[in-house]
Order: C-alpha cells, then structure tokens, then sequence
C-alpha cells in the first residue's frame, strides 16, 4: 500500500512539475529497491512491507536531521533549507507524529500496563511502545523518556 502511495505521488509530483518531491520520492524508491534487493536472499522476493517501508523513512529522517545541523553549523543554509523540504515530503508518507503531550501520556500508559517499575523493565516498556506506535514517535526521545519515568 505504502509503496503505491510512494509510486502515485512520483506520478503527480511529476505532471505537476514538483522537482523537489520527485527528487525526494525518486531516492526513497531507490531506497526502497535496495532494500528489497537486500530483502531476496532472506526468502522475501515480493519486497519489504510497510512496517520496514516506514522505519526505513524514520531513518531518512533522521539522517537530514543530521544533515541540517551540521549544515546550520557550517553556514550552510540553503543546504539546510533543502534537507527540510525532503523531510517535508518524506513525512507526508508516515503516520501522523504523536505530540510531546501524547508521548509522554503513551509512555505512561504502557508503563503502568506492563507493571513496569525498574530500568530492568526498559526493555519490554519500549518493546511494547515500538510494536504499538511504529512511525508515530520517535523512539529516541521514547527511550528518554521512560528511562526517566522509570528511575534513571
């Protein structure tokens, strides 16, 4: 499914003659069929699925997260401005992102159900927030977060 909304909006965004979004697009799908290339010796010769698709978006996020800091750091400001717009069409393709409020709400809410009262319980709290918000949060500042909840 994913991979079709990734394939239609190449589609639009080139009849609209976006350059940025097809640039953005055209690299996740290049993305993508390294991935699924990686994926064949495993058994899987249909692709990777959307849960894979997602995290793999996560990653190209973060990577120009990066990018712009370093880049704001060397002066380099259209560079950095670039790397936000293709975070801006990347995010367009995964769910919407929990607010601080709801990370925070999600975090406490899957403590208390796993009981969960030491820093020997981050493993399974975060285990549960990973298979319950996949693409909605990010799990860095999760980890945070309920390493402090928990006593860290």
């Amino acid at each position: 499914m994913l991979r079709q909304q990734l394939n239609d909006a190449l589609k639009t965004a080139m009849l609209s003659k976006d350059v940025r979004t097809v640039s953005t697009v055209r690299l996740i799908l290049a993305a993508l069929k390294d991935r699924d290339i990686a994926a064949r010796p495993k058994g899987i010769s249909e692709g990777v699925g959307d849960d894979e698709i997602r995290q793999m978006l996560q990653s190209m996020i973060k990577q120009r997260r990066e990018s712009i800091a370093l880049y704001e750091q060397g002066g380099r400001l259209e560079l950095a401005q670039q790397e936000q717009e293709e975070i801006a069409v990347i995010e367009r393709f995964l769910p919407r992102q929990l607010s601080e409020k709801e990370v925070d709400e999600a975090v406490a809410a899957v403590v208390a159900e796993a009981g969960a009262a030491s820093l020997k319980d981050m493993g399974r709290v975060m285990a549960l927030l990973k298979e319950r918000f996949a693409g909605q949060m990010d799990f860095t500042k999760a980890s945070a977060r309920v390493k402090a909840t928990l006593g860290g």
